[in-house]
C-alpha cells in the first residue's frame, strides 16, 4: 500500500514539474512575441522619420536623440544613420522570428511527448480565419466629463 502511495506522489511531482516547465516555455514564447512587437513598433517609427526627412533639403538642421542626449546634425548626417538603425532592427526581428519558430516546435514536441492538451476557455471558438469568436466584446470609452 505504501509503495502505491509513493508512486502516486512521485507521479504528481513529475506532473507538477512538467506543468512548470511547460508554463515557462509558454512564457518564453510570449516574451518573444512582445519583444518582436516592440521592435516592429520601432521600425515603423524609423520609417515615419525617414519618410518625413527624406524629401527635405539635406543641409537642413535636424535634431536626433543619441543615448538620452539631443544632438544637432544635418539631415545628410542623420538620414543614413536612421536607415542603418532600421535595417539593424529588421535583422534582429528576423532572428527573433527564427528563434520563436524553434521555440514553438520545441513546445509542440514537448506537448506530444508529455501528452499535453491545451483547453480553450469557455465561450470561445475559433473560426476558419483563426480569429477568436465568442465572449470577448470591445468597449470604447470616451473622455471623463
Amino acid at each position: 500500500m505504501s509503495s502505491k502511495a509513493s508512486s502516486e506522489n512521485r507521479e504528481s511531482i513529475n506532473e507538477q514539474a512538467i506543468a512548470s516547465i511547460y508554463a515557462s516555455m509558454r512564457s518564453e514564447i510570449n516574451q518573444f512575441y512582445s519583444k518582436i512587437t516592440e521592435l516592429e513598433m520601432e521600425v515603423s517609427e524609423h520609417s515615419l522619420v525617414i519618410g518625413a526627412i527624406q524629401p527635405l533639403d539635406p543641409s537642413r538642421r535636424c535634431f536626433r536623440m543619441i543615448g538620452g542626449v539631443l544632438v544637432e546634425r544635418t539631415i545628410n548626417e542623420v538620414l543614413p544613420a536612421v536607415q542603418r538603425n532600421k535595417e539593424g532592427l529588421q535583422e534582429v526581428i528576423a532572428r527573433l522570428n527564427e528563434a520563436l519558430e524553434k521555440k514553438k516546435k520545441e513546445v509542440a514536441e514537448f506537448e506530444v511527448k508529455h501528452k499535453i492538451k491545451v483547453r480553450k476557455s469557455d465561450g470561445e471558438t475559433q473560426d476558419d480565419g483563426g480569429r477568436k469568436v465568442g465572449s470577448a466584446q470591445g468597449v470604447l470609452v470616451g473622455p471623463a466629463s
